[in-house]
């Protein structure tokens, strides 16, 4: 028998309070071990659909599943615990006097203790190559690093999908980089919210985008990226060298 998918969106739609609809019937497959991008412009409803991956909010109409528990009822703190958020800020995520306390806060918080709790963080911070920071505070790292202890915060509880609210935001080249390398080595289904067309390229082979609550393109990123009238139909542009060296081959190189 075959897996479930990782991430199962049915006509999913969502309006909030004051009776905006944030999202109208959102379908969406994403398979076990996929990397896949979400793109749109500000109020396209990106973060609305992310916040429904771990139930934080509850669905107006239609269905969400992960690996094929439902996110809600008695699946929910399953699913809670298979789905890791890490946030844009750092800062929003750490919150102990060192990092290896703040790694250890969620398994402990489950349960484990000594030598298993110890294992756990270690090998957490060894994946984001972090090992031997346990014991530095947080406010002492770099944002690069204080980046990479928030994901591993999240790999503590060996989720088996991970979402990335704009990963590359406010990063040097160098920790671009390093996480790109880090989260494909991991392997596992990721979803990233990024206003960064050139970071999804980088991280995801396929991309969606998102505009006013609705999927209006779901294909290979590079195909996506490439087409650039219906990246302006939806207010996203490549950087202007990317756009140039797309459109002029070589110009770059030669000046």
């Amino acid at each position: 028998m075959s897996a479930p998918p990782a991430v199962e969106l049915d006509s999913l739609g969502y309006a909030y309070p004051d009776g905006h609809r944030a999202l109208d019937g959102v379908t969406l497959t994403v398979a076990p071990g996929e990397r896949v991008a979400i793109l749109g412009p500000n109020g396209s409803g990106k973060t609305t659909l992310v916040l429904h991956l771990n139930g934080v909010l509850v669905p107006t109409t239609g269905t969400v599943r992960v690996d094929g528990l439902a996110v809600a009822g008695d699946d929910l703190p399953e699913v809670r615990r298979r789905v890791g958020v890490v946030f844009q800020d750092p800062d929003d995520q750490l919150f102990m006097p060192t990092v290896g306390q703040d790694v250890a806060f969620g398994p402990a918080n489950l349960g484990a203790t000594g030598a298993d709790l110890d294992r756990v963080v270690a090998d957490a911070l060894a994946l984001v190559g972090m090992a031997g920071a346990a014991d530095r505070p947080p406010h002492h790292l770099s944002l690069g690093q204080r980046r990479r202890v928030a994901l591993a915060t999240v790999l503590s509880m060996d989720p088996s999908v991970l979402v990335f609210d704009e990963p590359s935001a406010n990063l040097d080249p160098f920790a671009r980089r390093e996480l790109v390398e880090i989260v494909t080595a991991l392997a596992r289904t990721t979803i990233v919210v990024t206003h960064d067309l050139l970071y999804a390229a980088e991280l995801c082979p396929r991309s969606v985008i998102l505009d006013d609550g609705r999927i209006v393109a779901d294909g290979p990123t590079l195909e996506l990226l490439a087409d650039a009238p219906r990246l302006a139909r939806h207010r996203l542009e490549l950087p202007r060298l990317a756009r140039l060296a797309t459109e002029q081959p070589g110009t770059i190189a030669r000046g």
